[in-house]
């Protein structure tokens, strides 16, 4: 048994969920999301909590049981609290500003950079230099992350990029082997 696929997921109050065939809906104070649950997985509502089970025991049903689960969970976690990832941007110069529906970079190029938010992502800027994004969908939210962070991913000698708040950036000694 999946030890991640056999939890069951508590319900918050203020979130409904409804099944129609494979399909889970969440609709919560943050917004409604829907899903098709992999194949060979089927989910249901016991005792006020949405139990994720699966219909074999090979392989590809034991992935996908682990899968559903953490996916619905996400999904109840989204409607309820919804998610936040931060980025901070560190260099001489580099900024990001705001700009309608597109954020502008200035990272050090020739050129700016301008990032269209997705659909479902908020983005709150600090002093030109952080930036928290926003929503309900935990994917969403993370690959405008790592789309951002790609722009101008941190070095190691002087850490100038974009890296995530919680993101450690081993540092490495210059060619003169220790004078900073």
């Amino acid at each position: 048994m999946s030890r991640i696929g056999k939890l069951p997921i508590a319900i918050p109050q203020k979130v409904d969920v409804t099944f129609d065939g494979r399909t889970v809906s969440v609709k919560g104070p943050q917004g409604e999301l829907s899903r098709r649950l992999p194949t060979r997985v089927a989910a249901s509502i016991e005792d006020g909590k949405i139990v994720v089970t699966r219909e074999g025991e090979d392989r590809q049903s034991r992935a996908n049981h682990g899968l559903a689960r953490s996916l619905v969970a996400n999904m109840v976690e989204g409607v309820s609290k919804g998610f936040e990832r931060l980025l901070e941007i560190n260099g001489v110069g580099y900024r990001v500003a705001e700009q309608g529906k597109y954020l502008r970079f200035d990272l050090g190029y020739s050129h700016p950079i301008y990032f269209e938010l997705p659909q479902g992502v908020t983005v709150e800027i600090k002093r030109n230099v952080a930036l928290t994004l926003k929503g309900r969908d935990k994917e969403v939210v993370g690959e405008a992350a790592a789309t951002i962070r790609a722009f101008r991913k941190p070095e190691p000698y002087k850490g100038k990029g974009i890296k995530y708040a919680e993101e450690v950036i081993v540092r490495k000694v210059g060619k003169s082997g220790g004078k900073k």
